[in-house]
């Protein structure tokens, strides 16, 4: 059989799992150091927004739903590199779009640029821990 032949290997849950762990693990990791810094650079402490109960919150949940998305995406899509070389980068911007509006709206207590500019480097540091765990460990198909 050829690579082009061969049965494709479909990711397991306990892969999924795994690699969602390391996405949240090395998340918090990263996004701690983000809050950190920018509390040091001068965000409010009333930005709820940079405690770890609110954005580990997010972090983890953010892992688990990209890692089991990245599984269905690897197990059911023929193209499944390409779908993600293109569905990565459109989701990382949409899900910018709360931080914008928050920025816009100031509607969060303690919400200054530099606190919103946190929250955007977050969604960055989750990816660049994630996507190559979630490579590693589910590899897709192109």
């Amino acid at each position: 059989m050829t690579a082009a032949t061969a049965p494709a290997v479909r990711s397991t849950w306990k892969a999924t799992f795994a690699a969602a762990a390391i996405g949240a693990a090395g998340g918090l990791v990263v996004n701690t150091l983000i809050a950190v810094a920018a509390r040091a650079l001068g965000a409010p402490d009333e930005f709820q927004q940079l405690t770890l109960p609110v954005y580990g919150t997010l972090t983890v949940l953010g892992a688990l739903i990209a890692a089991v998305a990245w599984r269905l995406i690897v197990n059911r899509s023929r193209n499944a590199g390409r779908v993600l070389r293109v569905l990565v980068p459109v989701v990382l911007l949409i899900s910018l779009i709360p931080d914008f509006l928050l920025l816009a709206s100031k509607s969060q207590p303690g919400t200054t640029t530099g606190g919103v500019v946190a929250l955007i480097l977050m969604h960055f540091g989750v990816a660049a821990v994630a996507v190559p765990a979630f490579r590693k460990l589910m590899p897709p198909r192109s």
